[in-house]
């Protein structure tokens, strides 16, 4: 359940406001800049999705050893885990704002030198755009802390990726055909960041009650 849960954040951050209007100079940045090739963008938009991925695998790596150190206070663990998700969850809701989760306002030169460009580009991104996606990738590490274990932290954080680099794959390819389904999420974000909200607070709760655990438990 935590895996898909981790997968299903990183499809929610792939449609935040601060992150979705920015996909066109993705897009460009995929093409080389030049006229677009099916090819070029997708190699590019793989390079991109694989360079996030390394980062966000090496952040699940941490969170999941930090977890396996406090393992003897999991409960502790849980419960401030569960407080840091829920509220992020807040946040999305507008109960407060934090300025922390305000995206970049970086734009990058869209004429670059191929695959490993894009590698270093998405790496980039991992870092400078943690603000706008940190909300989710927060609460995918705060999942990871709670495995107690480094192998399942990466596997948490490697669905996460997943989750936000396979709308960007489809999105380099298709984005000309998928112009009317981003005009509705644009128009829609308001109710996107309600649903968005409620789903962070849930988890955030589910974390701190160890709810979680136990619907684990009762499935194995």
């Amino acid at each position: 359940m935590q895996y898909m849960i981790a997968f299903l954040e990183g499809i929610i951050t792939f449609i935040s406001p601060c992150l979705l209007p920015m996909l066109p100079i993705y897009i460009s940045y995929f093409a080389g800049g030049g006229e677009r090739s099916t090819g070029k963008t997708l190699k590019g938009a793989f390079g991109f999705v694989a360079g996030f991925t390394v980062v966000f695998v090496l952040l699940g790596a941490l969170a999941g050893t930090v977890g396996s150190v406090l393992r003897e206070y999991q409960t502790a663990v849980n419960l401030f885990s569960g407080l840091v998700v829920v509220s992020f969850g807040l946040n999305y809701l507008g109960v407060f704002k934090l300025t922390l989760f305000k995206g970049s306002q970086y734009l990058m030169n869209t004429d670059h030198g191929g695959i490993l460009s894009a590698v270093l580009f998405g790496v980039i991104f991992s870092i400078g755009w943690t603000p706008c996606v940190g909300a989710f990738l927060g609460s995918a590490l705060m999942l990871a802390s709670q495995q107690a274990h480094a192998a399942e932290g990466m596997l948490m954080l490697l669905l996460y990726s997943l989750g936000l680099g396979i709308p960007f794959i489809f999105s380099a390819v298709l984005i000309d055909y998928m112009k009317g389904a981003f005009q509705w999420i644009k128009k829609n974000y308001g109710i996107i960041n309600t649903i968005s909200g409620i789903f962070l607070v849930l988890i955030g709760i589910f974390m701190a009650t160890g709810t979680i655990g136990r619907l684990l438990g009762m499935l194995g």
